[in-house]
């Protein structure tokens, strides 16, 4: 039985040793690592591809299909003069509020963004008290009249699209749960349905 153990110690070794012989001997040229293709001690022919944004107006732009269910759309149109955005000059909203949308022949806001997820926890000055327990699986959520204030900022989840040659080829394939699921948000539904199983 000793013996067995030994041999079979004895030609792991060996293999080992082969694999790393033969790995050595090998090698990889640094032009070929990474998506650069070009030398890493030196930028001066490495130059990237000229990434051009979409030049149509808003409102003459076609729409881009979303990448999967409820992925933040992609901007189809221009958005010079219009960042950066803040609390109090978001020109998104002029015509993706949802009053006027529709006859902007925009998007609309979905109500998801018109949802406030910030518990209201009380502080007296002295104790702090907690509204919700995370541990309870407990959670806020709050219809609200206005857009939310985390929601405020729309690039930081939308993005213009680029004519840019893609390093990679992207081969996915969105399989759309929800009807019209390639330019339609049903995000809200989903957290409501969430909150419901949560009650049960």
């Amino acid at each position: 039985m000793k013996l067995g153990k030994l041999t079979l110690a004895i030609a792991a070794v060996a293999t080992l040793y082969a694999t790393t012989m033969s790995a050595a001997e090998k090698t990889v040229s640094e032009e070929s690592l990474g998506l650069r293709k070009t030398t890493i001690y030196s930028e001066k022919d490495t130059t990237a591809d000229k990434v051009m944004y979409g030049t149509d107006a808003a409102g003459t732009s076609k729409k881009i299909k979303r990448a999967f269910q409820d992925a933040p759309p992609m901007i189809p149109h221009d958005v010079d003069g219009m960042l950066p955005i803040t609390i109090n000059n978001n020109q998104c909203t002029m015509c993706h509020e949802p009053a006027v949308a529709e006859s902007m022949g925009a998007t609309p806001i979905p109500k998801s963004h018109f949802m406030d997820f910030r518990p209201k926890h009380k502080f007296d000055g002295k104790q702090f008290t907690k509204s919700i327990d995370n541990m309870k699986n407990e959670v806020s959520v709050k219809p609200i009249e206005q857009l939310a204030g985390a929601r405020f900022n729309c690039t930081q989840c939308h993005a213009p699209q680029t004519t840019g040659k893609l390093a990679v080829k992207n081969n996915f394939e969105a399989a759309f749960t929800k009807k019209d699921g390639e330019f339609k948000s049903s995000w809200d539904e989903v957290i409501l349905d969430d909150l419901d199983t949560l009650k049960k």
